[in-house]
């Protein structure tokens, strides 16, 4: 059985457990990461296991190597263009919190508990030229506490990603990661008629009238 030959962008502590979860498949071979060169998880695991480390901000095709059957991303914000894509054979998979089509963008999970979703979770899907819009692989879902409505919706939401949503999409990569590399590729488009998108809460000094509507009118952090 060949291996499958993975690429992937990622960062932070769940970039190092999507790193080992690779690593420990036997049928699975990461041949590049992206990722910045400060971050102490992902890059510092790559270098002890001799892989080589793509600087974030800097990934193009002619950067990934060659033969490379599988592009995972996974909390990254690197976009990965058209030429990227198709520089590897099967296509980019990604990780998303949240049961897309809803709540596309990167503060999925803040704004589940802002409008005060009962239930949410997590999905693999396959990378487009839309954000968050490509096919769907796998999901699964979880129930919100109520009592993270009281909670100041930044610190729920990391509450949630911590204890729940991370651990939910090592567990989808990992049954995507098995199924593709026995041929097994599922798509499913996305309805568009339950699509939403909501701008990052992150972002300073943008208008968002959609936010300040929240904010303003029964928000559980005012």
């Amino acid at each position: 059985m060949n291996k499958l030959k993975v690429f992937i962008s990622s960062q932070k502590y769940f970039g190092q457990q999507v790193f080992r979860l690779c690593n420990e498949l036997e049928f699975v071979e990461i041949v590049g990461v992206c990722a910045p060169l400060d971050d102490k998880y992902l890059t510092q695991i790559a270098h002890t296991f001799n892989i080589p480390v793509i600087p974030s901000g800097t990934l193009s095709a002619d950067k990934i190597p060659d033969n490379v059957d599988l592009g995972i991303t996974a909390h990254s914000f690197d976009y990965i263009g058209k030429k990227s894509r198709y520089k590897c054979r099967l296509g980019w998979i990604g990780y998303h919190p949240s049961l897309l089509p809803r709540h596309r963008g990167r503060s999925s999970i803040e704004w589940a508990i802002r409008m005060r979703d009962p239930i949410t979770g997590g999905t693999v899907f396959w990378l487009n030229d839309g954000i968050d819009r490509g096919d769907v692989a796998y999901q699964d879902f979880c129930f919100i506490d109520p009592a993270m409505y009281s909670i100041e919706p930044k610190k729920a939401a990391k509450k949630l990603w911590e204890n729940t949503l991370q651990d939910m999409g090592l567990n989808l990569l990992r049954r995507a990661l098995i199924d593709i590399s026995n041929g097994v590729i599922i798509k499913r488009p996305q309805k568009k008629e339950f699509s939403t998108f909501e701008p990052n809460t992150d972002v300073k000094d943008v208008y968002k009238p959609d936010l300040l509507m929240i904010e303003q009118h029964g928000s559980p952090s005012t």
